[in-house]
């Protein structure tokens, strides 16, 4: 079976491999007896050997493709978010200048416009501070949403392996403050542009109105918001416009534009430039520490895997030798380039002689009749797969589970493979319904399947 996960990121490959630690931790052992032989015929030391074994095992259990379908539903998250988010921001502009109103309250347009966003970013800034973590609800809705938009029911241990994952490094709050201050950007440049569409298009008066405050107050008030947006350019109202300011709107027409041109600056200055500068930083933690994110192989799942995957004998540097039928193959290189071919059998018995006459091309890999004798050979083809293996077959005996995923396994470690659905011995009929299981079970497993001999097929690679 070809693995597909050449376009997974490194982060991806963590992430699947804590989400397999999890699954193994809260529903027991999985059946891993192919992938830790897999992980151990791959090099690498033991991180490397234990993510190629939660890369095989996702792949077969459908945790890969659950992956693939909740990064859609994260990305379609983040799209619903964006949506509604420039509708907000929308909205602020409209609360900011009014429903038609040709009159505007300059600081009451200004509060719609930062007051909730000056609020949650100083909450968002001291979480940060003081707890280590941010209470962004926005970056739970979006992961919420994620998890909710895959409709996969494998993603169950997607969201809490990430969440653990990131958590070592405490990189969930750059991740979270990445979509909360992108979020809060977007929601800010919808109100900018949707405020400079409307004052292009509508006449508007600005005022300041106070019953226990002095007009000085608004005079300084404005000028130090002012001062800022001044350096890049806005205009600042003068001293005169700002008290005239306070007993009606003016109909001079660089009043209008002076107050229309520091309300633009301060909301630049004040509202968007921070979001930008605190996303640009939390994007720049966020690879910086995902770059560096690795295994725990303290925690007790992985701990668990280091004599199966790096045996003691393997650590020392030394390995079983193979048996004497592959020093042939091994000298040639043929099996290492996916070349040359095996015929093996499975639990044969005494009835029939074995094996049939074979080419000198054709090896012969004996009678799997054991669970050591299998665990030889499939490491065997493992590390040297041949370009063909016949798999001899007893249709006399049930197709159970245990020879059927025998099978399956022997033909993924070739680069074809075919059944040879034996015949009876002499005196003896084989049974069509149990016949017709083993047709049926061989078709579901994909492998082509005859009750002749696929000699001249072993030995030339056509029938």
């Amino acid at each position: 079976m070809e693995r597909r996960v050449t376009d997974l990121t490194p982060m991806d490959s963590l992430w699947l491999t804590e989400a397999v630690r999890l699954r193994e931790e809260h529903a027991g052992p999985l059946e891993d007896m192919e992938a830790n032989r897999r992980a151990r015929a791959t090099a690498g030391d033991l991180p490397t050997r234990i993510n190629n074994r939660a890369l095989w095992l996702a792949e077969r259990d459908g945790l890969l493709s659950a992956l693939r379908h909740w990064k859609q539903g994260a990305r379609l998250a983040l799209l619903v978010l964006a949506i509604l988010v420039v509708i907000s921001g929308a909205g602020l502009a409209f609360a900011a200048l009014g429903n038609g109103q040709t009159s505007v309250n300059v600081f009451w347009a200004l509060g719609s416009l930062l007051g909730l966003n000056l609020i949650l970013l100083l909450s968002w800034a001291l979480g940060m501070l003081f707890a280590g973590e941010s209470s962004a609800s926005l970056g739970r809705l979006w992961l919420w949403l994620s998890e909710k938009l895959a409709r996969d029911a494998q993603a169950a241990q997607l969201a809490p392996a990430l969440i653990l994952l990131l958590q070592r490094r405490r990189l969930n709050r750059w991740l979270l403050g990445m979509v909360v201050n992108g979020a809060w950007l977007l929601t800010l440049l919808s109100a900018l542009t949707l405020l400079l569409l409307l004052m292009a298009t509508r006449r508007y008066g600005f005022v300041w109105e106070t019953t226990i405050l002095s007009a000085d107050t608004f005079v300084n008030v404005t000028q130090a918001l002012g001062a800022l947006p001044a350096l890049l350019g806005f205009n600042v109202p003068t001293e005169a416009m700002i008290r005239a300011s306070g007993d009606s709107a003016l109909s001079i027409e660089s009043a209008r534009q002076a107050w229309a041109s520091w309300l633009v600056g301060v909301l630049l200055v004040y509202g968007i430039v921070p979001r930008l500068l605190l996303a640009l930083m939390c994007l720049w933690h966020w690879r910086r520490g995902r770059a560096a994110l690795s295994l725990d192989l303290s925690l007790p799942g992985y701990s668990q895997l280091r004599e199966r995957l790096m045996p003691s004998s393997e650590r020392l540097g030394v390995s079983d030798a193979a048996p004497d039928h592959w020093d042939d193959v091994q000298a040639g290189g043929a099996a290492t380039d996916s070349e040359g071919a095996v015929l093996v059998a499975i639990e044969l018995d005494d009835q029939r002689p074995w094996p049939p006459h074979l080419s000198k091309t054709v090896m012969d890999a004996g009678i799997l009749d054991s669970r050591e004798s299998r665990q030889k050979l499939l490491d065997q083809l493992t590390r040297f797969p041949p370009a063909r293996l016949a798999i001899a077959c007893d249709p006399r005996r049930s197709p159970d589970r245990g020879s059927l995923a025998l099978i399956a396994e022997l033909a993924r470690c070739a680069g074809a493979a075919r059944i040879w659905l034996l015949q009876a011995p002499s005196g003896q009929a084989l049974d069509s319904e149990r016949l017709g299981d083993w047709h049926s079970a061989l078709q579901k497993l994909g492998i082509p399947y005859a009750d002749s001999a696929p000699l001249m097929w072993l030995e030339t690679g056509h029938d």
